[in-house]
Protein backbone atom coordinates (compact mmCIF):
# COMPACT_ATOMS: atom_id res chain seq x y z
CA UNK A 1 0.00 0.00 0.00
CA UNK A 2 1.01 3.46 -0.53
CA UNK A 3 0.27 6.53 1.31
CA UNK A 4 -0.34 9.56 0.05
CA UNK A 5 1.21 13.09 2.12
CA UNK A 6 1.46 16.68 1.30
CA UNK A 7 5.08 16.45 2.51
CA UNK A 8 7.88 13.80 3.35
CA UNK A 9 10.25 15.46 5.54
CA UNK A 10 13.45 12.87 5.90
CA UNK A 11 14.97 13.57 9.28
CA UNK A 12 13.47 14.17 12.77
CA UNK A 13 16.16 16.40 14.23
CA UNK A 14 15.62 19.95 15.61
CA UNK A 15 15.42 21.92 11.57
CA UNK A 16 13.24 18.40 10.99
CA UNK A 17 10.94 18.77 13.77
CA UNK A 18 10.26 22.92 13.37
CA UNK A 19 10.01 21.95 9.43
CA UNK A 20 6.95 20.01 10.12
CA UNK A 21 5.43 23.53 12.68
CA UNK A 22 5.99 25.85 9.65
CA UNK A 23 3.97 23.61 7.34
CA UNK A 24 1.78 22.48 9.77
CA UNK A 25 0.45 26.55 10.05
CA UNK A 26 0.00 26.80 6.57
CA UNK A 27 -2.28 23.40 6.47
CA UNK A 28 0.28 21.30 5.08
CA UNK A 29 0.41 17.57 6.68
CA UNK A 30 3.85 16.00 6.65
CA UNK A 31 5.14 12.10 7.33
CA UNK A 32 8.37 11.93 8.90
CA UNK A 33 11.30 9.18 8.40
CA UNK A 34 14.12 9.28 10.79
CA UNK A 35 16.89 6.68 10.66
CA UNK A 36 17.31 6.61 14.24
CA UNK A 37 14.41 5.16 16.66
CA UNK A 38 13.63 8.46 17.87
CA UNK A 39 13.72 11.81 16.96
CA UNK A 40 16.28 14.15 17.97
CA UNK A 41 19.05 13.51 15.63
CA UNK A 42 22.63 14.44 16.53
CA UNK A 43 21.04 16.33 20.29
CA UNK A 44 19.71 13.48 21.34
CA UNK A 45 21.99 10.85 19.85
CA UNK A 46 25.54 12.70 20.83
CA UNK A 47 24.84 15.16 23.56
CA UNK A 48 21.52 15.25 24.95
CA UNK A 49 22.42 16.62 28.03
CA UNK A 50 24.75 19.28 26.75
CA UNK A 51 23.41 22.95 26.90
CA UNK A 52 22.79 24.83 23.93
CA UNK A 53 23.07 28.88 24.31
CA UNK A 54 21.51 30.29 21.46
CA UNK A 55 18.37 29.24 20.84
CA UNK A 56 15.74 32.27 21.26
CA UNK A 57 14.27 32.89 24.45
CA UNK A 58 16.35 30.53 26.36
CA UNK A 59 19.19 31.47 27.95
CA UNK A 60 19.86 28.70 28.47
CA UNK A 61 18.11 24.82 26.91
CA UNK A 62 19.22 21.24 26.97
CA UNK A 63 19.36 19.43 23.53
CA UNK A 64 16.95 17.08 24.48
CA UNK A 65 14.65 19.24 26.26
CA UNK A 66 14.98 21.34 23.44
CA UNK A 67 13.98 18.64 21.20
CA UNK A 68 11.29 17.75 23.42
CA UNK A 69 9.46 21.10 22.91
CA UNK A 70 9.49 21.02 19.63
CA UNK A 71 7.74 17.77 19.47
CA UNK A 72 5.33 19.38 22.08
CA UNK A 73 5.09 22.39 19.56
CA UNK A 74 4.26 20.15 16.25
CA UNK A 75 1.84 18.06 18.21
CA UNK A 76 -1.49 20.16 17.10
CA UNK A 77 -0.50 19.15 13.33
CA UNK A 78 -0.22 15.21 13.97
CA UNK A 79 2.52 14.61 12.01
CA UNK A 80 3.20 10.76 11.17
CA UNK A 81 6.39 9.47 12.27
CA UNK A 82 8.67 6.41 10.81
CA UNK A 83 11.49 5.72 12.81
CA UNK A 84 14.01 2.79 12.53
CA UNK A 85 13.86 3.86 8.17
CA UNK A 86 15.86 5.39 5.91
CA UNK A 87 14.90 6.50 2.07
CA UNK A 88 16.33 3.98 -0.45
CA UNK A 89 14.53 5.67 -3.39
CA UNK A 90 13.00 8.62 -4.78
CA UNK A 91 11.19 8.07 -8.07
CA UNK A 92 9.45 11.54 -10.06
CA UNK A 93 6.02 10.59 -11.12
CA UNK A 94 4.25 11.63 -14.50
CA UNK A 95 2.53 13.99 -12.56
CA UNK A 96 5.33 15.62 -10.81
CA UNK A 97 4.64 13.94 -7.55
CA UNK A 98 7.81 11.13 -6.13
CA UNK A 99 7.27 7.90 -4.87
CA UNK A 100 9.43 7.19 -1.77
CA UNK A 101 10.33 4.09 -0.46
CA UNK A 102 12.47 2.93 2.30
CA UNK A 103 14.14 0.13 3.35
CA UNK A 104 11.70 -2.13 5.30
CA UNK A 105 9.51 -1.05 1.91
CA UNK A 106 7.26 1.73 3.06
CA UNK A 107 6.37 3.59 -0.11
CA UNK A 108 4.57 6.76 -0.26
CA UNK A 109 3.40 9.26 -2.79
CA UNK A 110 3.70 13.08 -1.63
CA UNK A 111 3.84 16.26 -4.01
CA UNK A 112 6.89 17.73 -2.27
CA UNK A 113 10.52 16.33 -0.13
CA UNK A 114 12.57 18.29 2.25
CA UNK A 115 15.69 16.66 3.41
CA UNK A 116 16.46 17.60 7.02
CA UNK A 117 18.58 14.66 7.82
CA UNK A 118 21.68 17.36 9.16
CA UNK A 119 24.89 15.62 8.06
CA UNK A 120 23.37 12.57 6.38
CA UNK A 121 23.49 9.14 8.04
CA UNK A 122 26.46 9.73 10.77
CA UNK A 123 28.23 7.69 12.63
CA UNK A 124 31.02 8.41 15.50
CA UNK A 125 34.23 7.61 14.39
CA UNK A 126 35.58 4.91 15.60
CA UNK A 127 38.95 4.28 17.64
CA UNK A 128 41.20 1.87 15.18
CA UNK A 129 42.73 0.08 17.72
CA UNK A 130 42.84 -4.00 17.79
CA UNK A 131 40.62 -5.05 20.44
CA UNK A 132 38.63 -1.99 20.68
CA UNK A 133 35.41 -3.85 19.19
CA UNK A 134 35.90 -6.06 22.09
CA UNK A 135 35.30 -3.66 24.52
CA UNK A 136 32.19 -3.65 26.66
CA UNK A 137 29.64 -0.77 26.30
CA UNK A 138 30.09 0.43 29.75
CA UNK A 139 34.03 0.88 28.95
CA UNK A 140 34.23 2.70 25.99
CA UNK A 141 31.59 5.48 24.64
CA UNK A 142 31.31 7.13 22.01
CA UNK A 143 28.48 9.91 23.32
CA UNK A 144 27.34 11.11 26.72
CA UNK A 145 23.35 10.70 27.65
CA UNK A 146 23.80 10.19 31.09
CA UNK A 147 26.44 11.98 33.03
CA UNK A 148 25.72 9.84 36.20
CA UNK A 149 27.19 6.76 34.37
CA UNK A 150 30.56 8.78 34.53
CA UNK A 151 30.87 9.40 38.15
CA UNK A 152 33.68 8.89 40.19
CA UNK A 153 35.21 6.97 37.73
CA UNK A 154 38.54 7.40 36.13
CA UNK A 155 38.03 8.66 32.70
CA UNK A 156 40.20 9.31 29.95
CA UNK A 157 38.46 11.51 26.79
CA UNK A 158 40.24 11.38 23.11
CA UNK A 159 39.91 14.26 21.09
CA UNK A 160 40.73 17.63 20.64
CA UNK A 161 37.18 19.55 19.04
CA UNK A 162 34.53 21.07 20.66
CA UNK A 163 32.76 17.56 21.70
CA UNK A 164 35.85 16.57 23.83
CA UNK A 165 36.19 19.74 25.57
CA UNK A 166 32.82 20.25 26.35
CA UNK A 167 32.79 17.07 28.25
CA UNK A 168 36.04 17.25 29.56
CA UNK A 169 35.04 20.30 31.31
CA UNK A 170 31.54 19.00 32.27
CA UNK A 171 32.65 15.83 33.47
CA UNK A 172 35.62 16.67 35.49
CA UNK A 173 33.13 17.64 38.18
CA UNK A 174 32.06 14.67 38.92
CA UNK A 175 34.52 11.73 37.88
CA UNK A 176 37.44 10.58 40.11
CA UNK A 177 39.86 12.07 36.94
CA UNK A 178 39.67 13.09 33.92
CA UNK A 179 42.58 12.93 31.35
CA UNK A 180 42.26 14.88 27.92
CA UNK A 181 44.18 13.47 25.08
CA UNK A 182 45.08 15.25 21.46
CA UNK A 183 47.59 14.24 19.06
CA UNK A 184 48.92 18.38 19.41
CA UNK A 185 48.75 21.16 20.95
CA UNK A 186 46.42 22.56 18.43
CA UNK A 187 42.65 22.55 18.79
CA UNK A 188 39.63 22.80 16.54
CA UNK A 189 37.62 23.69 19.67
CA UNK A 190 36.57 27.07 21.15
CA UNK A 191 39.25 28.78 21.90
CA UNK A 192 37.40 29.48 25.89
CA UNK A 193 37.26 25.58 26.29
CA UNK A 194 40.84 25.55 25.86
CA UNK A 195 41.87 28.43 27.83
CA UNK A 196 39.84 26.73 30.45
CA UNK A 197 40.96 23.40 30.12
CA UNK A 198 44.47 24.32 30.17
CA UNK A 199 44.07 26.38 33.56
CA UNK A 200 41.93 23.48 35.37
CA UNK A 201 45.10 21.23 34.68
CA UNK A 202 47.40 24.28 35.83
CA UNK A 203 44.96 23.62 39.27
CA UNK A 204 45.65 19.55 39.09
CA UNK A 205 42.02 19.10 38.54
CA UNK A 206 42.63 17.42 35.10
CA UNK A 207 45.06 16.54 32.65
CA UNK A 208 46.41 16.82 28.97
CA UNK A 209 48.54 14.31 27.20
CA UNK A 210 50.09 14.68 23.62
CA UNK A 211 49.56 11.83 22.04
CA UNK A 212 48.21 9.05 20.09
CA UNK A 213 46.63 6.37 21.65
CA UNK A 214 48.94 3.30 20.23
CA UNK A 215 47.49 0.05 22.32
CA UNK A 216 44.57 -1.15 25.02
CA UNK A 217 44.73 -3.33 27.87
CA UNK A 218 41.87 -5.08 29.08
CA UNK A 219 40.66 -8.23 31.56
CA UNK A 220 37.81 -10.33 32.11
CA UNK A 221 36.55 -7.89 29.40
CA UNK A 222 37.16 -4.21 31.15
CA UNK A 223 39.15 -1.99 29.79
CA UNK A 224 42.28 -1.47 32.76
CA UNK A 225 44.62 1.22 30.43
CA UNK A 226 45.67 2.52 27.36
CA UNK A 227 49.05 2.97 26.13
CA UNK A 228 49.79 6.81 24.70
CA UNK A 229 52.63 7.38 22.14
CA UNK A 230 54.07 10.72 22.60
CA UNK A 231 55.72 13.04 20.55
CA UNK A 232 58.51 12.24 21.13
CA UNK A 233 58.15 8.51 20.49
CA UNK A 234 57.84 7.64 24.29
CA UNK A 235 54.26 5.07 25.40
CA UNK A 236 53.26 6.28 28.54
CA UNK A 237 50.63 4.17 30.54
CA UNK A 238 46.86 5.53 31.83
CA UNK A 239 45.18 3.30 33.93
CA UNK A 240 41.12 4.37 33.16
CA UNK A 241 37.54 2.80 34.24
CA UNK A 242 35.97 4.70 30.96
CA UNK A 243 37.41 5.97 27.46
CA UNK A 244 35.63 8.43 25.85
CA UNK A 245 35.99 9.33 22.19
CA UNK A 246 34.99 11.94 20.15
CA UNK A 247 37.04 11.68 16.99
CA UNK A 248 33.82 13.56 15.31
CA UNK A 249 31.05 12.04 12.47
CA UNK A 250 31.59 10.44 9.99
CA UNK A 251 28.69 11.73 7.32
CA UNK A 252 27.54 9.56 4.89
CA UNK A 253 24.40 10.60 2.46
CA UNK A 254 23.76 7.32 1.42
CA UNK A 255 21.08 6.79 -1.06
CA UNK A 256 20.58 10.85 -1.23
CA UNK A 257 23.81 10.96 -3.63
CA UNK A 258 21.79 9.34 -6.13
CA UNK A 259 18.70 11.47 -6.36
CA UNK A 260 20.91 14.05 -9.11
CA UNK A 261 20.40 16.66 -6.55
CA UNK A 262 23.66 18.99 -6.90
CA UNK A 263 26.54 18.73 -3.98
CA UNK A 264 29.37 20.71 -2.68
CA UNK A 265 31.07 17.29 -0.80
CA UNK A 266 28.74 16.44 1.59
CA UNK A 267 26.04 18.56 1.73
CA UNK A 268 23.26 19.81 -0.50
CA UNK A 269 23.20 23.08 -2.97
CA UNK A 270 20.13 25.23 -2.29
CA UNK A 271 18.95 28.35 -3.62
CA UNK A 272 18.01 31.12 -0.43
CA UNK A 273 14.87 32.03 -1.69
CA UNK A 274 12.98 28.66 -1.62
CA UNK A 275 15.59 26.39 -0.27
CA UNK A 276 14.92 24.04 -2.79
CA UNK A 277 17.57 21.97 -4.97
CA UNK A 278 18.20 21.83 -8.47
CA UNK A 279 15.56 18.98 -8.37
CA UNK A 280 11.83 20.92 -8.20
CA UNK A 281 10.02 20.10 -5.43
CA UNK A 282 12.90 18.78 -3.56
CA UNK A 283 13.96 21.30 -0.59
CA UNK A 284 16.80 20.67 1.81
CA UNK A 285 17.11 22.73 5.46
CA UNK A 286 19.65 22.56 8.33
CA UNK A 287 23.16 21.12 8.46
CA UNK A 288 22.73 18.84 5.27
CA UNK A 289 22.42 22.01 2.76
CA UNK A 290 25.44 24.65 1.22
CA UNK A 291 24.80 27.88 0.15
CA UNK A 292 27.00 30.79 0.08
CA UNK A 293 27.28 32.18 3.24
CA UNK A 294 25.86 29.21 4.66
CA UNK A 295 26.33 28.52 8.61
CA UNK A 296 25.46 25.13 10.72
CA UNK A 297 23.33 27.02 13.34
CA UNK A 298 20.63 24.95 14.77
CA UNK A 299 18.73 28.73 14.44
CA UNK A 300 19.76 29.20 10.81
CA UNK A 301 17.71 26.04 10.17
CA UNK A 302 14.88 27.01 11.67
CA UNK A 303 14.42 30.49 9.47
CA UNK A 304 15.30 27.60 6.29
CA UNK A 305 12.53 25.62 7.66
CA UNK A 306 10.07 28.75 7.65
CA UNK A 307 10.64 30.06 4.15
CA UNK A 308 10.93 26.47 2.57
CA UNK A 309 7.41 26.07 4.08
CA UNK A 310 6.22 28.93 2.07
CA UNK A 311 7.77 27.55 -1.44
CA UNK A 312 6.20 24.40 -0.64
CA UNK A 313 2.59 26.13 0.01
CA UNK A 314 3.07 27.99 -3.13
CA UNK A 315 3.99 24.78 -5.38
CA UNK A 316 1.19 22.29 -4.52
CA UNK A 317 -1.06 25.51 -4.92
CA UNK A 318 -0.45 27.28 -8.09
CA UNK A 319 -1.15 30.37 -9.07
CA UNK A 320 -2.68 31.31 -4.77
CA UNK A 321 -0.90 33.91 -3.72
CA UNK A 322 0.18 32.53 -0.30
CA UNK A 323 -0.61 35.14 2.44
CA UNK A 324 1.54 35.84 5.46
CA UNK A 325 -0.92 35.33 8.99
CA UNK A 326 0.57 36.25 12.18
CA UNK A 327 0.18 33.72 15.20
CA UNK A 328 -0.82 36.40 17.22
CA UNK A 329 -3.82 37.18 15.31
CA UNK A 330 -4.72 35.09 12.53
CA UNK A 331 -8.10 32.94 13.16
CA UNK A 332 -6.87 30.29 11.12
CA UNK A 333 -3.51 30.02 12.61
CA UNK A 334 -5.40 29.82 16.60
CA UNK A 335 -7.43 27.22 14.34
CA UNK A 336 -4.74 25.08 13.20
CA UNK A 337 -2.51 25.47 16.76
CA UNK A 338 -5.81 24.29 18.68
CA UNK A 339 -5.83 27.90 20.63
CA UNK A 340 -8.33 30.48 21.50
CA UNK A 341 -8.27 33.69 20.00
CA UNK A 342 -6.72 36.28 22.34
CA UNK A 343 -9.42 38.89 21.30
CA UNK A 344 -12.90 37.01 21.35
CA UNK A 345 -13.49 38.11 24.54
CA UNK A 346 -12.76 41.82 23.45
CA UNK A 347 -15.03 41.62 20.64
CA UNK A 348 -17.82 40.38 22.52
CA UNK A 349 -17.64 42.75 24.93
CA UNK A 350 -17.54 45.64 22.14
CA UNK A 351 -21.02 43.42 20.33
Amino acid sequence: MQTETDVIIIGAGPCGLFQVFELGLLGLHAHVIESLPAAGGQCAELYPNKPIYDIPAYPTIGAQELIDRLQEQIAPFKPTFHYSQQVTEVTRQDDDRYLVRTNTGLEFITRAIVVAGGVGAFAPKPLKIPGTLDLPTESIFYSVKDTGVHAGKDIVILGGGDSALDWALELYKEANSVVLVHRSENFKAAPASVERMRALCDEHEMQFLVGNVSGIDSENGSIKSISVTGQDGVSRRVELDQLLVFYGLSPKLGPISQWGLNLKKNQIIVDTEKFQTNVPGIYAVGDINWYPGKKKLILSGFHEAALAAFAIKEQLNPGEKVHLQYTTTSPNMHKRLGVEDPYANDETEAA
